[in-house]
């Protein structure tokens, strides 16, 4: 049980972050801020794009007296308009409400509900969907609910109608794609865009198309990775979160490698929700900066 002095304490931290034109005076008018309510920086973390000319910052901290996540975000917003700013402030210790969706492939989905049940993962699921039964028996198991949302040709509008209806009932923060082997349309692209990441396999050289690990063994591949990007319109081209790759050589058999990726693909999956939990992921045009 969490003592009532560490939930006090823990009440009074919250996480700003930050990204406007790049000019003077963006830093001091942001600590100033904070100064003027007892404010004690906790982390801060900035970058400025001499290509786009844009700066963006992070900063973790803690407020010495009642404070609201609300209250503070109304008063930051003078500061905001004076410097074009687009910006987010949450409790820091705020779990993101985070809807998860899966088709058969369970690797990456037993991985998150794991860490989340564990406190590893700062989320909240409210629910899991998938295409397919497969993955009702793990959701179950650990007391969530489970949508099954059948997807074909002829009902895929509806479909992703009752996707939107689960997102916006759950009242999710995002949406995880956890090997989601369905192509989502433009307009349900654009209905989740900032705040649904997708997983995939990526290899040098990349292999499309079914099988993709049994394609990249005939090959005799020497790196498998992954890859964990914001969803966009263009087929696993959004902006990217995370990458990882590990070493395989000529002992690896199919079955090995499809393994080696698997697990490559968890761990980049986790690392990209959980930076994007801690909002430490800001998006920057086609790319993203991630303050670790």
């Amino acid at each position: 049980m969490v003592s009532p002095a560490v939930q006090a304490s823990r009440a009074s931290e919250f996480v700003l972050i930050l990204s406007c034109p790049d000019r003077p005076g963006i830093v001091h008018a942001v600590s100033g801020f904070l100064v003027e309510r007892a404010g004690n920086i906790v982390e801060s973390q900035q970058f400025g794009d001499q290509l786009t000319d844009r700066f963006f910052m992070r900063i973790d901290f803690e407020i010495d007296g009642p404070a609201t996540a609300e209250s503070l975000r109304a008063d930051f917003a003078g500061v905001a308009g004076r410097f074009d700013m687009d910006f987010e402030l949450w409790t820091a210790q705020a779990p993101y409400r985070t809807l998860i969706m899966v088709s058969r492939q369970l690797h990456c989905l037993n991985d998150l509900l794991f860490r989340a049940s564990t406190g590893a993962l700062q989320i909240e699921i409210p629910a899991v969907v998938s295409n397919h039964r497969d993955a009702e028996p793990l959701v179950r198991s650990y007391g969530l609910d489970f949508h099954h949302v059948p997807v074909t040709p002829e009902t895929k509008t509806d479909a992703e109608k009752r996707l939107m209806e689960l997102v916006d009932g759950t009242g999710a923060h995002l949406v995880v794609l956890a090997r989601y082997m369905q192509v989502l349309s433009d307009d349900l692209c654009r209905q989740l865009s900032g705040r649904a990441i997708n997983i995939h396999h990526s290899f040098l050289p990349s292999f499309k198309g079914a099988k993709p690990y049994h394609q990249a063994f005939d090959r005799g591949v020497k790196l498998v990775g992954a890859t964990a990007h914001y969803v966009t319109a263009d087929l696993d081209e959004g902006p990217i979160i995370e990458q990882d790759v590990i070493r395989v050589d000529h002992t690896y058999d199919q079955d090995q490698l499809v393994a080696a990726g698997r697990d490559v693909e968890a761990q980049v999956l986790s690392r990209a929700v959980r930076w994007h939990a801690q909002s430490r992921v800001l998006l920057n045009g086609e790319r993203t900066v991630v303050f670790r």
